[in-house]
């Protein structure tokens, strides 16, 4: 699409900007995945897994309530992010077309720590019959290759601090624990 989102691309737009991957799943009905950037006609479908995302995250916490704009909101911030320089969005495609899995990174320039330069995952979402297998481990090795490539030397994530599926899977690959945020509603 282009920035006024009418849907009409160049044949490179179409293109992936960089390397994919592409593996099968099992099964006698073995489903060729690829992990690549995104391309700017699949914005509208990767924004439902970022809703997807969000309304998740909200079951954890009521403070994570999303709004009535929160479809359009996804759309906008995700469209943003791919115009930018500094985020990074993969996708998970199944056959031609259809995003089972989508990984958004920020880079960031921590100017008062060392080291400086941080790649911080903001959203990661999976559709729950992709999930299981090693589509997890996949994209974001695919993401920490992409961001290693951006510069950044610290690889972080963010997620609601109840999801537990979460701190495991971070935990298990080695993350851990950097600064805590509380809240309080007034």
């Amino acid at each position: 699409m282009n920035k006024e989102g009418s849907g009409k691309s160049s044949s490179a737009d179409s293109q992936p900007k960089n390397d994919t991957k592409t593996r099968k799943r099992g099964g006698s009905n073995e489903l060729s995945l690829e992990i690549r950037e995104i391309r700017k006609e699949e914005a509208e479908g990767a924004s439902e897994l970022i809703s997807r995302l969000k309304r998740l995250n909200g079951e954890f916490d009521p403070l994570l309530k999303t709004p009535r704009t929160l479809d359009s909101d996804s759309l906008k911030v995700l469209r943003q992010a791919m115009e930018s320089k500094n985020f990074v969005v993969l996708v998970a495609v199944q056959g031609k077309d259809k995003i089972v899995g989508i990984i958004k990174a920020d880079l960031k320039d921590r100017i008062f720590y060392e080291p400086r330069k941080e790649g911080a995952i903001v959203e990661f979402y999976i559709l729950p019959e992709f999930r299981r297998g090693s589509l997890g481990n996949d994209l974001l090795n695919a993401m920490v290759d992409k961001l290693k490539k951006r510069g950044a030397v610290l690889i972080t994530a963010e997620f609601p601090s109840q999801n537990e599926i979460a701190r495991k899977f971070y935990s298990k690959l080695g993350f851990r624990s950097l600064t805590n945020v509380y809240a309080k509603s007034f």
